[in-house]
């Protein structure tokens, strides 16, 4: 099968044993969680740890069962988490994979300067032990946390104590949460693990048992030691008919901005699948070193919970360029299940929200600037394979995009000649197709080896010619090994399909087949009698403006010549990954008019306008942006 990029979080319910739901933050994924083996006894490593350091025993099971679920783990892809104690180090690199997708700028290092995103070398000078053994070791990795804790209660009281009440501010400052309410909840957590007692059988480490400590009970008064944030939310930003609650996520998440005031235009509307559940999504949204969105919402009622002001910047969907002109929503559910995930209520009450953020910065209401994570290309070549797939397949955009009052599949069926532009408009409910899903595409669980799965789909399969037994086309940038010949048709393959709503350049027609120009290529859809497409109208037809190609890009950044000197500027390069760009005698589907390139500054509020504009080009499952003046840009039909 081709790479995937997990997602965020697993639910607790995952776990089983006497994990309670949204108990805990920041697991890994299953194949993560097996990666590393633990030691024979994890229980006699808590122990000793906790002796060395003089850190009740009960206290360092608590704070481990609340980070890491008592599972190993090899490190996060997003959060830079090391093992039991999940101890941090968060690098420039991951920066620029993860949901900040900072590949191409030179301030980096200061998305990853914030010192909760490096518990782990705190840890490693505390101890002594190298930082390598910290992630590979359960043993030094527990000690390293139990270093942390005696740490803190040493700089938050003087004195180490045997009564876990009196560690309550320890363990605060070890969630690394700086909000007051964050921060009592994580405490509470903890502590309630502790009063109850808890267990889990580790196939690898023996059990681990917390024996109960009925009396421990956290010291509310020990929250004064700490500069924790306890000022009234904000103003949620929510049409009226939504019950909306603000819940600040990490600061570290996201940037303080002022669009559109500042002159960043809020252009697109980004829709997430937590792949969790929604508690479990707001409390990792306020740790540090994960992600973050405006809105998450619950699955059951629509209950919104707003996160980051629609001003600022959350980083959400792996590419900053994005973010920067993005409004991120995220649904709770699993993408491997969104047919049976994503209820009425969702459908309706998001739509409600997406209308009402359209109104608001004046986003067009076309499947080019609402979109799902799945449709946001990778910000460099190194990231284009790895970013996220869903909501997936599974989200019915027909459906939605009718909500919003933006129908795309209004007209007869039917496809035009060579060089005209179609709309995908195959349905969902009649449109049942059949994926092969595996346990890692699923952190639900409910998949526990490869098979085929059925359902209603809003994609078509694309192949490599016109016939049901031709391969499903290959992209060679996520189809990396040598023995590859074709795509697949996983369910987290995005590179084989496109979606409903999306545009396309007809290429070609034979009998039942439609060719379509994708990804670089001719790409092949079953249309007999043009029953899955719609003639586009109102869109124009981007083809290379010379001989040569047309280069592609990831980010609409200014050239390094227009940023200011106190301004460190982006580098704004092509995608040069095999088929990625535009040649003569393809062509891809825009609408509007191309924008400004644009970047921001944190550091001093920094606006940065450059000269040069992008169309938004629909060219394979992503969108891409093309520079104006490589490409014309002619209505259909011309």
């Amino acid at each position: 099968m081709h790479k995937r990029k997990t997602k965020r979080w697993l639910p607790a319910a995952v776990l089983g044993g006497t994990l309670a739901a949204g108990a805990f933050a920041f697991l890994p994924t299953l194949a993560q969680a097996q990666n590393d083996a633990p030691s024979p006894s994890l229980q006699a490593e808590f122990t000793a740890a906790a002796k060395e350091f003089r850190v009740p025993l009960p206290v360092l099971l608590g704070v481990a069962r609340q980070e890491s679920g008592w599972q190993q783990h090899s490190g996060y892809s997003q959060s830079g988490g090391w093992g039991l104690m999940n101890l941090t180090d968060v690098t420039p690199e991951m920066v620029a994979r993860g949901a900040a997708g900072a590949a191409g700028r030179s301030d980096l290092t200061s998305f990853a300067g914030h010192p909760e995103l490096h518990t782990l070398r705190a840890a490693a000078r505390l101890t002594g032990t190298p930082a390598e053994l910290l992630r590979s070791s359960s043993a030094e990795n527990i000690r390293g946390g139990a270093a942390l804790l005696a740490s803190y209660q040493k700089q938050l009281t003087g004195e180490v104590s045997g009564d876990p009440s009196q560690w309550t501010a320890a363990v605060a400052r070890y969630s690394r949460l700086t909000d007051k309410k964050a921060a009592t909840s994580y405490v509470t957590s903890v502590f309630a693990a502790i009063n109850s007692g808890a267990q889990r059988q580790s196939a690898r480490g023996g059990a681990v048992s917390l024996r109960a400590v009925p009396s421990a009970k956290p010291a509310v008064k020990q929250f004064g030691k700490l500069r924790l944030t306890d000022t009234p939310a904000p103003q949620t930003e929510c049409p009226p008919t939504l019950t909306c609650t603000f819940v600040p996520a990490a600061a570290a998440n996201g940037q303080v901005s002022d669009r559109p005031a500042n002159g960043v235009k809020i252009t697109q509307i980004v829709l997430h699948t937590t792949e969790g559940s929604y508690d479990n999504a707001v409390e990792t949204f306020q740790k540090a070193g994960g992600a973050s969105a405006q809105y998450v919402m619950r699955a059951s009622d629509g209950a919104v919970t707003q996160m980051v002001a629609d001003k600022d910047v959350a980083f959400g969907d792996g590419n900053y360029d994005s973010n920067l002109h993005a409004v991120q929503i995220e649904h709770e559910g699993f993408s491997a299940h969104g047919a049976d995930w994503y209820t009425p209520v969702v459908y309706e009450k998001t739509a409600e929200l997406v209308k009402w953020l359209a109104a608001k910065y004046g986003i067009p209401l076309d499947r080019r600037h609402i979109i799902g994570h799945d449709n946001v290309p990778g910000p460099s070549d190194d990231t284009l394979a790895g970013m996220h797939w869903d909501p997936g397949n599974g989200w019915d955009w027909t459906r939605f995009m009718r909500l919003l009052g933006a129908p795309f599949d209004e007209g007869a069926r039917g496809v035009g000649p060579v060089g005209s532009a179609v709309t995908i408009t195959p349905g969902f409910d009649g449109n049942r197709q059949t994926y092969t899903a595996c346990p890692a595409d699923d952190p639900s669980g409910e998949v526990t080896g490869c098979g085929p799965r059925s359902g209603p789909s809003s994609a078509l399969f694309v192949r490599s010619a016109p016939a049901e037994d031709a391969p499903l086309l290959l992209d060679p940038v996520v189809h990396t090994g040598e023995d590859d010949e074709a795509g697949t048709d996983g369910i987290a393959d995005w590179s084989t399909t496109v979606q409903a709503g999306q545009q396309f350049v007809v290429a070609d027609r034979r009998g039942d087949w439609t060719a379509i120009w994708f990804g670089g290529r001719k790409g092949w859809i079953h249309n007999p009698g043009g029953r899955n497409t719609t003639p586009a109208t109102g869109v124009r037809i981007v083809r290379p403006a010379g001989t040569g190609a047309a280069h592609v890009y990831g980010t609409a950044y200014p050239e390094q010549s227009e940023y200011p000197a106190e301004v460190k500027p982006s580098q704004q390069t092509p995608l040069t990954a095999k088929n990625y760009d535009i040649r003569a005698g393809q062509a891809y589907v825009t609408s509007g008019e191309p924008e400004a390139a644009a970047d921001f500054s944190p550091a001093g509020g920094t606006v940065v306008h450059g000269a040069k504009r992008y169309y938004t080009v629909q060219f394979n499952h992503r969108y891409v942006l093309v520079d104006a003046a490589e490409v014309t840009a002619a209505p259909a039909g011309r």
